[in-house]
């Protein structure tokens, strides 16, 4: 490992974990603890849940109905919600009450969901995809203008279910969600000629695009069962490191897997004109990838360069080594919660970020 690479790792994560743990392991603090099984733990509780939501989006127009249908079919991985309740119940037993969750938190984990899919719907009419989750996207088969309708529709019901929970702090909490998807988003549309200016709006762009969801929502079913905000900063911080693990490793992932296992085309980042971390940690053996990096990948053949250049470096090695930064974080955070079988599921669906395929 190159030391100015591992500095400038270290320093990042630093800054954007809200730690100055130096240990990158994940497994080893908890290898003496039978950690549970995620999925079967939140089975239960997300059973009924894309039923619930798609009663949520009941509409009579037949056409709007199936549009908002389509990714709520039940075959997602569902990794927002199942966090969302792990969580709850976790912070349940941790506050002196049963691990059921409370009719407000199964809403937030049902929330959550429909603003992670309604923010899938216009990133697809945004990049021009026509693949998500190997189906064929909405823009590509109804069109842009139905597509935006379709999504801007999702939000909406999100928003009346969220005002039913009735508690105001929660709507401000999950408000700042949507507002964070919108600046991420732009975020997104450009770049930083300095290198360690590009990294750091690198990682601010994938906490308001893809943790702020989690970090908040964690938060949120904190704030309906406990007033101490050392416990909400305990859930928001949980959410935010596992969302930027999760995140760097999806970006490794469009370098490591086929379309096939990602249900979208491989290298779909670097076609879009988007440098992620793998990009910019090869930049740093391979200045050449500056000037492609700043034009954006757009000039012929630069795709195909940027490609050969990630894998001939050790960019991918070194996002995967800040993702494990992220989730030892994650775990250092949720550790401090009185110990249950969900608390010990959310350390093992952590570890499980990293060795994720698809």
């Amino acid at each position: 490992m190159a030391p100015k690479t591992l500095t400038l790792t270290s320093l990042f994560f630093r800054r954007f974990s809200g730690s100055s743990s130096q240990s990158c392991g994940c497994r080893k603090m908890h290898s003496d603890v039978k950690l549970k099984d995620p999925f079967m733990l939140a089975q239960k509780d997300l059973k009924s849940l894309y039923e619930d939501i798609r009663k949520e989006l009941f509409v009579s127009k037949e056409e709007l109905k199936f549009l908002c249908d389509y990714y709520f079919d039940g075959k997602g991985k569902a990794i927002r919600p199942m966090i969302v309740v792990l969580m709850a119940r976790a912070l349940n037993i941790h506050s002196n009450r049963s691990g059921d969750l409370l009719p407000g938190q199964r809403a937030i984990a049902m929330i959550s969901e429909m603003i992670h899919t309604a923010s899938l719907v216009h990133d697809d009419v945004i990049d021009g995809s026509d693949q998500r989750r190997g189906k064929t996207t909405i823009n590509e088969i109804w069109g842009e203008r139905k597509a935006i309708l379709a999504g801007d529709f999702i939000l909406s019901a999100a928003s009346m279910a969220l005002a039913r929970i009735g508690n105001i702090t929660v709507v401000k909490v999950l408000s700042q969600v949507i507002e964070d998807l919108v600046r991420g988003e732009f975020m997104q549309l450009g770049s930083k000629e300095n290198e360690k200016e590009r990294f750091k709006h690198y990682l601010e762009k994938t906490f308001k695009k893809t943790a702020s969801l989690i970090a908040n929502s964690c938060k949120a079913v904190s704030i309906l069962v406990n007033s101490d905000p050392e416990v909400h900063e305990i859930a928001f911080q949980y959410g935010k490191n596992v969302g930027i693990a999760f995140q760097l490793v999806d970006d490794v992932l469009d370098f490591t897997s086929g379309a096939n296992q990602l249900g979208k085309p491989s290298a779909a980042d670097l076609k879009l004109g988007l440098a992620t971390g793998p990009v910019l940690f090869a930049c740093q053996q391979f200045p050449e990838l500056h000037a492609m990096i700043m034009r954006r990948f757009s000039s012929k053949g630069d795709v195909d360069r940027a490609w050969q250049y990630v894998l001939q470096s050790d960019g991918v090695e070194q996002t995967n080594y800040l993702a494990r930064r992220y989730c030892q974080e994650a775990i250092r955070q949720i550790s401090l919660l009185r110990p249950s079988a969900e608390r010990d599921a959310l350390i093992r669906l952590t570890e499980m970020v990293l060795t994720r395929d698809k």
